[in-house]
């Protein structure tokens, strides 16, 4: 039970308390890490395609990395925030199957543990904006993660600590529950772990087949049992999932983007980028900097 806790970990990005008026206001919002909201005074929303929900007085939100959503405001909001990237073992996210926004009523731990963390992650606001566009940016992750890397032993232990209190609070919706917990085999948890850094690289059933000593169809049928995605499937889902992060985050080209993720050219990168989000690359980009304050 223990290992299949710890294949997660957490990177804090940001960390706050604050209050926010009618300019917090921000259409289609994706980013490549979680926030997690507790409000204590006035009222907001969060929304998406699917749902909408009421940022109200005594209760913490989540949005999942890479959740597509509406963040607005529109008289005052008074939040404590926090954003971090997660980390796995096998390349998977907690909530690679439930990528929706969820909310919980808070009780008194909540909002100790909140307090708690921004005690001992001091300047870890988002000082310069709080609009996306002008935060999420690579140079402003590697500050962050800096500071991070200073933290002393105790402080970080307590806020991976705190973080994973504040997640577990999400473990508890419908949608969790239904999930059947499985373990997956070593050799598909090295394939995915293998897929994850080698994105830039030729991938191929064959490769990945040989490299766990496994017949190509066979370990193509159990990747998928185990994921619940053929194995080319997953890849390119993948690539897309990276390239969002670097069209979102870096100066990159799109076609140094395209190489960067793997794929054989632009057009190859194009087609498939809007197979998966439905935008191609530079409408997708335009879609996520037409956030600006109402």
């Amino acid at each position: 039970m223990i290992k299949r806790v710890l294949r997660h970990t957490f990177s804090l990005l940001n960390t706050d308390h604050v209050k926010l008026d009618r300019r917090w206001n921000y259409k289609n919002v994706i980013s490549p890490y979680h926030r997690i909201y507790y409000i204590d005074e006035g009222e907001g929303e969060i929304s998406n395609m699917e749902t909408a929900l009421k940022l109200e007085a005594g209760y913490l939100y989540i949005i999942p990395s890479f959740t597509l959503c509406n963040l607005t405001c529109q008289s005052y909001l008074s939040q404590f925030f926090v954003q971090f990237f997660e980390e796995s073992s096998d390349g998977i996210s907690m909530f690679a199957n439930n990528r929706s926004l969820f909310k919980v009523k808070a009780n008194e731990i909540d909002v100790i543990n909140f307090k708690r963390l921004v005690t001992i992650n001091p300047g870890r606001g988002i000082n310069r904006s709080d609009n996306p566009r002008i935060y999420e940016k690579n140079v402003f992750y590697k500050e962050y993660q800096d500071l991070n890397n200073q933290q002393n032993m105790a402080d970080f232990l307590e806020t991976q600590g705190l973080l994973l209190q504040l997640v577990a609070r999400f473990a508890t919706a419908e949608v969790f529950k239904q999930k059947e917990v499985r373990y997956i085999p070593v050799k598909i948890l090295d394939s995915i772990s293998y897929i994850s850094v080698s994105l830039h690289l030729p991938l191929s059933v064959s490769l990945l087949a040989e490299r766990a000593n496994l017949n190509p169809e066979y370990f193509s049928r159990l990747f998928q049992e185990f994921t619940g995605i053929r194995p080319l499937a997953y890849i390119n889902e993948k690539r897309i999932e990276r390239a969002q992060y670097l069209v979102v985050t870096s100066p990159m080209t799109y076609s140094e983007i395209a190489e960067q993720t793997g794929f054989e050219s632009l057009s190859h990168f194009s087609r498939n980028f809007k197979q998966i989000t439905g935008l191609c690359p530079r409408a997708y980009k335009q879609q996520i900097y037409s956030n600006r304050p109402q």
